[in-house]
């Protein structure tokens, strides 16, 4: 994410409101691309539900289907994405190139295979039909891959190609869906369909991206399974952080206000939607963490970092680690003041804004989307210095505060069920708040002592940390070179 930062900086140099909002908007879509577009494409489906009298029922069904493949596909790819961006960041690091795009392919194969059978088992039993099931099947494939590309473009400069595959995407999805609903064709197939269609186009888009950038070769596809084992906590990290996220909206569809809309297809409405709208207030700090924080603080960082391997003074490295501090501290005050003033602002308006939208909201919907603005604001900012933890490597304080947040969200989740519904989203609420309690403790623990595990925790003799993924990897890697001998 530092090369993101050290560009986007050239677009902020060049003044004017223009340049500015053109920065903000690509660091949003190359940060949340994915899940920024299937927010939007819930939403905008949602209203062509509406504009076009679709039966409830329907609606409901549709969004269900949407909701699952979105947050199965990315639970699967989680358990690898921050692996497979360190594996990446080495590579490049190493100026080895030509290893990048067979990784994107070998790591984009193996979540197929995991995630398809699995999710291709779901949708069997789910009582969807057969042209249903298929196109969430096709779906879940391309939002496999989608996931996998965000984690290896941010290698790539080519912002405007990035944003512009993300609007084409928006766009030919809405038009397509509207066009066959306008045609009078089954509601929930059209806009399975175009929905379909819509990321598709974003997943060709980033391939040829990824292709135009880094050389073909199929050498080392499945080398990246060694980082997995010499990096086990980033993989659990990425996996608890979905867990916290997203787990909560699991345990309401099972809640009492919780609906079976057909099969093995559950959703909570009144939960779901304010949750929907009050996830996209997180943004603010994810789009501000890489244009402020990383745009002032890397090269602070850098040069700090640089100082250790350059043979600098005590003197000045003690200078420099007191500049670096003085401002991530500055930088994560500010970000973190952005985001209580836009969720104040928002939970402000918000009453206003939702009579305009004909999403049927009540009061006790209005409460669970104050609640849960708070929660997701709060969550933003522990997601932010986290971040930070991983900036400074700091694997094992990465891991435990994500599997506190993990934990906690579904145990105050559960818990919360035992109280009234209006008190739905305070364990949310609450694991979001010992989340970044956590992430900021560790943070200030961690860098009090920043020399220390500079210079006194590596280990004085390489480590071979070869497991089961190594395994994986060197059994995968001859099948596939005896299969190119054979050609």
């Amino acid at each position: 994410m530092a090369g993101i930062g050290f560009e986007l900086k050239k677009l902020f140099a060049k003044k004017g409101v223009l340049n500015s909002c053109k920065a903000y908007g690509y660091a949003a879509v190359i940060c949340t691309g994915p899940m920024l577009l299937g927010v939007l494409l819930l939403i905008g489906i949602t209203m062509l539900c509406i504009f076009f009298n679709t039966a409830l029922y329907q609606r409901e069904l549709l969004i269900c289907m949407i909701t699952y493949t979105l947050l199965a596909s990315v639970t699967v790819t989680s358990f690898f994405s921050m692996v497979v961006t360190r594996y990446v960041a080495d590579m490049l690091f190493e100026e080895k190139k030509e290893a990048v795009l067979p990784s994107f392919w070998g790591s984009t194969v193996i979540m197929l295979s995991i995630g398809c059978i699995l999710y291709g088992i779901f949708l069997i039993f789910s009582g969807a039909t057969a042209l249903q099931g298929i196109l969430c099947f096709i779906l879940f494939g391309e939002l496999i891959i989608v996931w996998n590309a965000m984690s290896f473009l941010s290698a790539i400069k080519d912002y405007k190609g990035i944003f512009l595959s993300f609007l084409t995407s928006v766009a030919v999805s809405l038009i397509v869906g509207g066009w066959l609903l306008w045609l009078c064709l089954p509601a929930i197939e059209s806009l399975l369909f175009a929905v379909t269609l819509g990321y598709g186009v974003m997943l060709v888009w980033n391939v040829i991206l990824l292709h135009r950038y880094f050389p073909h070769t199929t050498l080392g596809a499945f080398t990246f399974l060694k980082w997995i084992d010499s990096f086990l906590p980033l993989a659990l990290s990425g996996l608890f952080m979905n867990i916290g996220m997203f787990s909560h909206l699991v345990i309401m569809w099972f809640s009492d206000i919780g609906v079976r809309v057909h099969g093995l297809f559950y959703g909570a409405p009144w939960h779901d939607v304010p949750a929907l709208l009050a996830f996209m207030t997180a943004l603010m700090t994810t789009v501000n963490f890489v244009v402020s924080v990383e745009v002032n603080f890397y090269p602070k960082y850098r040069n700090h970092y640089s100082l250790y391997n350059d043979k600098g003074t005590i003197d000045n490295i003690k200078q420099a680690e007191k500049e670096m501090l003085g401002t991530l501290k500055t930088e994560i005050f500010y970000t973190a003041l952005k985001q209580l003033l836009f969720t104040a602002v928002v939970i402000a308006l918000g009453g206003y804004l939702l009579d305009l939208l004909p999403l049927g909201f009540n009061e006790i919907m209005r409460g669970y989307f104050r609640t849960l603005c708070v929660a997701y604001g709060i969550y933003a900012v522990g997601n932010m210095l986290m971040l930070i933890l991983l900036y400074f490597t700091d694997y094992t304080g990465t891991l435990v505060t994500t599997a506190a947040f993990a934990a906690t969200t579904v145990i105050f989740t559960i818990i919360s069920l035992f109280f009234s519904q209006v008190y739905y989203g305070f364990g949310f609420l609450f694991a979001s708040l010992v989340f970044a309690v956590c992430t900021v403790l560790r943070l200030d623990y961690f860098t009090k002592r920043l020399p220390y595990y500079i210079l006194s925790v590596q280990p004085l003799v390489g480590e071979d940390r070869s497991g089961m993924f190594s395994r994986l990897g060197e059994f995968l890697e001859d099948k596939l070179e005896g299969s190119n001998n054979e050609k």
